[in-house]
């Protein structure tokens, strides 16, 4: 006779974690593709690119001379250089390559930062609709994150009054990303202005998320970090997955005042030591974008947000303002006369077009769907017809 020992109590913070919504649509649209079905592929924020030339020579190069060995767990230097170099070349930030640290991507760049700066029962504020992980990883540590609201009547431009009311002696930090995920909405100059006042006034830490920065289709990017004070109070979360369409690299980094870069630091050698080497390397010849495929990539994600956007505002019952950044359409359905996960449902089974119901990027995103403008113009094309088709089916049975 054998006897199992009960199982011990899986930790509680994972309990406060949850997932994303795109993997789950991507999952059902890869069983509906098993079957035959032809679905275009509009769920997941991967660019349909790969990375220039010059960076896939660069990490065979690393690779066949053995740059395959642990590293410094901060970044190499000639990484971290680059950076600094980059951030004042495209966004003229002041930083330096101790203010650097190198990551295996911005999910863990971000976590170190959270990891490091918030403590149990301190509160976070964060945009909804955003990206989920931000309320997600501010739960596994044991803190309350409060939403602030981006809305369709203010251009999703965040409303400062709300947010200063939302503010309490328990609030350590305010994330936001600009451009934005999911609506593409780029904080004007004023908001960064009146954020940066609020960050002082009550001594908040400010995490701004600038992984669509180069993905920017009119005028200059604007970073809170560049106002004065806010250097030593922001930490800026970026990376390569984006801008230069190295998604599977897994690399991203921040950029923080020293204190907070060493203490990132201290959580980089008890997790995963170093990012490897190779890739940073490699991550080395992208930032120089030689071949200047940064901007190919953003002048294509343009024509395709233009041709998108414009299509779907020609379909009853959907509504798009033009995202301003990133590459994604954030369409409101409530018009439709359905609930937007049905719409998202019907499209993906009856259309073959996958996207996301936005409730998965908090409780603003209820009536809305995200999609996201990594297919060919050809297929975005064929994607409206079939969003057209599919509509004009439910439209008749609404009525």
């Amino acid at each position: 006779m054998s006897f199992t020992t009960p199982p011990r109590k899986i930790a509680s913070r994972v309990s406060q974690l949850t997932g994303e919504g795109a993997l789950a649509v991507y999952t059902r649209a890869k069983e509906l593709e098993r079957t035959g079905k032809s679905i275009i592929h509009l769920e997941l924020g991967e660019p349909d690119f790969h990375p220039a030339a010059p960076v896939i020579d660069a990490v065979k190069q690393a690779v066949t001379q053995g740059h395959d060995r642990y590293c410094p767990t901060r970044g190499i230097p000639a990484l971290r250089e680059a950076i600094a170099e980059y951030l004042n070349r495209t966004r003229r930030l002041n930083v330096s390559a101790e203010q650097v640290l190198v990551a295996p991507g911005c999910k863990m760049a971000l976590s170190l930062a959270m990891m490091a700066l918030i403590e149990p029962g301190d509160e976070v504020l964060y945009p909804d609709p955003g990206f989920p992980i931000y309320p997600s990883f501010t739960r596994g540590l044991g803190a309350t994150a409060v939403p602030f609201a981006l809305r369709e009547e203010h251009r999703f431009q965040p409303d400062l009054a709300e947010i200063a009311a939302k503010i309490t002696r328990k609030t350590r930090m305010l994330i936001f990303n600009s451009p934005n995920n999911p609506t593409g909405t780029v904080f004007h100059r004023d908001v960064l202005e009146k954020l940066a006042g609020l960050a002082t006034q009550h001594d908040l830490w400010i995490l701004s998320d600038e992984i669509y920065a180069r993905m920017l289709f009119d005028g200059e990017y604007q970073s809170i970090w560049a106002l004065p004070g806010m250097a030593e109070r922001t930490v800026i979360i970026d990376g390569f997955s984006k801008s230069f369409a190295m998604t599977g690299w897994r690399l991203g980094y921040a950029v923080a005042a020293k204190p907070v870069i060493d203490a990132m630091d201290m959580l980089v050698l008890n997790t995963f030591t170093c990012a490897a080497e190779f890739t940073q390397l490699a991550a080395v010849e992208a930032l120089r974008d030689s071949t200047h495929a940064v901007d190919a990539m953003v002048r294509e994600y343009r024509q395709r947000r233009d041709l998108f956007v414009a299509g779907l505002n020609r379909i009853p019952g959907f509504r798009c303002q033009q995202p301003e950044g990133a590459f994604y359409a954030w369409v409101n359905v409530a018009d439709t006369g359905l609930a937007a996960q049905e719409v998202a449902r019907l499209l993906l089974e009856e259309g073959g077009v996958a996207g996301i119901a936005g409730a998965a990027f908090g409780a603003e995103g209820k009536d809305y769907l995200r999609f996201s403008l990594v297919s060919a113009p050809n297929l975005l094309a064929e994607a409206l017809q079939r969003i057209a088709k599919v509509s004009a089916g439910w439209a008749a049975t609404v009525s």
